[in-house]
C-alpha cells in the first residue's frame, strides 16, 4: 500500500509540473521565439537525464548476453530517434500555439491526446467502441465551447495546439511500440531529447534570430521547463508507473490539464468565460471517461441471476 501511494504521489507531482510548465512556456514567449525556447529547454532536459541514466545503469548491473545488449541498444537508438522526431513536431506546434492562446486553454487542448491515443489504436487495429465514440463527441463539444470564437472561427493558437495533441498521441504510441521490444526507456528518452533538441536548434538558426540577452531574460522559464518538466517529471513518471496500474497512471497524469488551467488563472490571471469553463469541464470529463472501464453487464446479469436462484 505504501509503494502504491508513493507511486501515485510521484505521478501526481509529474502532472503538477507538466501543468504549471504551460505557464513557464507561455511566459517564455515574451522573450524568445518558439524554436529558440524549445531547443534550449529540450537539450537541457537531455543533459539532466544523463546523471539519472548513469544512476539507473549502476543500479541495474544485470548479466546479459553481448548479442542481446547490442540488439537492445540498436532498438533503443532507433526508438529514441523516432520519438525525438515526433517530439520535435509536437513541441513545435505546441510552443507556437501557446504564444497565440492562453496557458489554461493550451493545457486542456493538449490533454486531448488521451482521447486520441485509444481512438487511433481502435481505428488502426479494431472497431471503435460506443464509449470511445461518446468520448470523442463529448471532447469535440468541449473543444467547440473552449476554442470556437464568435463567427465559428478557431483561433490559430488553438488549432496549432490541437495539431500538437495529435502528434503527442502518435508519440505515445511509438514509445509503447518500442517499449514492447525491450528497449531502455531512460536511454531512449535521453536520445529523443537530444534528437528533438538538435532539430529545433537547426530550425532556430534557420528561421529565427536568437539573442543571448533575450535567452537570459527567459532563463527561469527555460530552466523550469527543461529541468523540471523534461528531467524531473519524466523520472517521476518512470518511478511512479512501477507501482501503479496503467489506467490509474493515465488518470493521474491527465490532471496536468487541470493544473494548467489553475496555474494560468492563479499566476497569469487568465480569465475563462463561463462558455470556456464549460468546455474545460466537458473535455476533462471526456478524458476521464476514456480511461474508466465500462462495467461488464453480462457478468452482472449472471451474478444477479445466481443470487436470485440462491434465494
Amino acid at each position: 500500500m505504501g509503494k502504491k501511494l508513493q507511486g501515485s504521489m510521484m505521478l501526481l507531482m509529474a502532472a503538477l509540473i507538466w501543468g504549471t510548465a504551460f505557464v513557464a512556456q507561455s511566459e517564455g514567449m515574451r522573450y524568445v521565439e518558439p524554436f529558440t525556447y524549445n531547443s534550449i529547454r529540450t537539450l537541457l532536459g537531455g543533459v539532466v537525464l544523463i546523471p539519472i541514466l548513469i544512476a539507473f545503469r549502476i543500479s541495474r548491473r544485470l548479466p546479459q548476453a553481448s548479442s542481446e545488449r547490442k540488439a537492445s541498444l540498436r532498438t533503443t537508438v532507433k526508438g529514441g530517434i523516432a520519438c525525438g522526431f515526433l517530439l520535435f513536431i509536437a513541441s513545435s506546434f505546441q510552443q507556437s500555439g501557446i504564444s497565440l492562446t492562453t496557458a489554461g486553454k493550451a493545457g486542456f487542448i493538449t490533454a486531448l491526446y488521451i482521447i486520441l491515443v485509444p481512438l487511433i489504436e481502435l481505428v488502426l487495429y479494431r472497431k471503435c467502441t460506443v464509449k470511445i465514440w461518446a468520448c470523442v463527441l463529448l471532447a469535440a463539444a468541449g473543444f467547440y465551447l473552449l476554442c470556437i470564437n464568435e463567427g465559428f472561427h478557431v483561433g490559430l493558437g488553438d488549432g496549432l495546439v490541437l495539431c500538437s495533441a495529435f502528434f503527442y498521441a502518435v508519440h505515445i504510441m511509438t514509445i509503447d511500440r518500442f517499449n514492447s521490444r525491450g528497449t531502455d526507456g531512460t536511454l531512449m528518452s535521453c536520445i529523443q531529447f537530444f534528437t528533438a533538441g538538435t532539430l529545433m536548434a537547426v530550425c532556430m538558426f534557420l528561421f529565427e534570430k536568437p539573442q543571448l540577452d533575450a535567452i537570459l531574460e527567459a532563463r527561469y522559464t527555460i530552466l523550469y521547463a527543461g529541468v523540471l518538466s523534461c528531467g524531473v517529471a519524466y523520472t517521476f513518471q518512470i518511478l511512479g508507473q512501477r507501482s501503479t496500474s496503467p489506467t490509474a497512471a493515465t488518470l493521474l497524469m491527465s490532471l496536468e490539464s487541470v493544473f494548467a488551467a489553475l496555474s494560468g488563472w492563479l499566476i497569469l490571471h487568465e480569465a475563462l468565460s463561463l462558455k470556456e469553463l464549460s468546455g474545460c469541464v466537458l473535455v476533462f470529463a471526456a478524458v476521464l471517461l476514456a480511461q474508466l472501464p465500462l462495467p461488464d453487464f453480462q457478468k452482472l446479469r449472471k451474478l444477479k441471476k445466481k443470487t436470485n436462484m440462491e434465494k
